[in-house]
């Protein structure tokens, strides 16, 4: 245990009640906590983004009244947070079930849209999960205190996302056969044999907005996760910098123009609908 914290229930219990990847030889498979959502939202939209597919094409100007509410929200959070990082530097094991309980919606949330099946969120979300505790384990409780949780687990979480992606690359086609604005690369989706799997029926599923998902998943990664973070998770622009790694300026930028690509599917699929009328 780090110094500064008192002596929960035992590290070995705890790994028992978060592991589970059949791909870390070290923890048990088939215990795993992150699982999705029987009923309700895949992730809480309390801060102010957006649900609806041109709604967020549209972005990033919203009325003063939803910038407060956002706003208000994300302090709301933050002293939320600050409690739970304060009992974690107290005691990781006694309140580690809280913070998973708190977070575990969100995460899957943003696994799901990011990697677009319920099998790979629920595995991402519980490696993601496992490395924050082992994480927390070797940090003092000064550091613990000064986290940033929900970028520093939105970090993460995206980190295992990519980790998996790269030992797994799908075939991506071009929905027009053409690249994007400025010669960015066009909005892509992964074709698939199952219609189950298709991003429309995960998302259906999971009660978020079909259409939405579906060009989200669409997005090349760069401009997804910056999207994701911003306009759906609701993160601030500096702690979506902090969840990616990058440069405020870079994440603008990545959000911009991921918008933009959003923008032209739209107008395609428009398009698409008056010639089928």
């Amino acid at each position: 245990m780090a110094t500064g914290r008192r002596p929960g229930t035992g590290a070995a219990r705890r790994r028992e009640e978060v592991g589970g990847g059949n791909d870390d030889p070290q923890r048990r498979p088939g215990t795993a906590v992150v699982t999705a959502p029987a009923a309700g939202p895949v992730a809480s939209r309390s801060e102010g983004a957006a649900a609806d597919p041109a709604d967020l094409a549209t972005r990033p100007h919203r009325p003063a009244a939803d910038e407060a509410d956002a706003t208000a929200a994300a302090a709301a959070a933050d002293a939320m947070d600050a409690v739970l990082l304060a009992d974690l530097a107290d005691d990781l094991d006694g309140t580690f079930e809280r913070l998973v309980l708190a977070y575990q919606r969100r995460l899957y949330g943003f696994a799901l849209r990011y990697a677009g099946t319920p099998e790979d969120a629920e595995e991402i979300g519980q490696d993601a999960f496992v490395r924050a505790y082992r994480a927390l384990e070797g940090y003092d409780a000064a550091r613990v205190r000064d986290l940033a949780l929900r970028p520093w687990l939105y970090r993460i979480t995206l980190n295992v996302a990519r980790n998996r992606a790269r030992r797994v690359r799908p075939r991506l086609v071009s929905l027009d056969g053409s690249g994007g604005p400025d010669g960015e690369p066009g909005v892509t989706v992964e074709p698939v044999a199952d219609e189950r799997e298709r991003p429309e029926s995960v998302v259906a599923r999971a009660e978020v907005d079909v259409a939405l998902a579906a060009l989200l998943a669409a997005l090349p990664p760069r401009y997804r996760a910056a999207v994701i973070l911003r306009h759906v998770e609701g993160l601030g622009y500096e702690k979506a910098a902090a969840a990616l790694g990058q440069p405020v300026g870079t994440v603008k930028s990545n959000v911009h123009r991921g918008l933009r690509l959003l923008r032209v599917a739209l107008a395609d699929q428009d398009n698409n609908r008056e010639v089928v009328r």
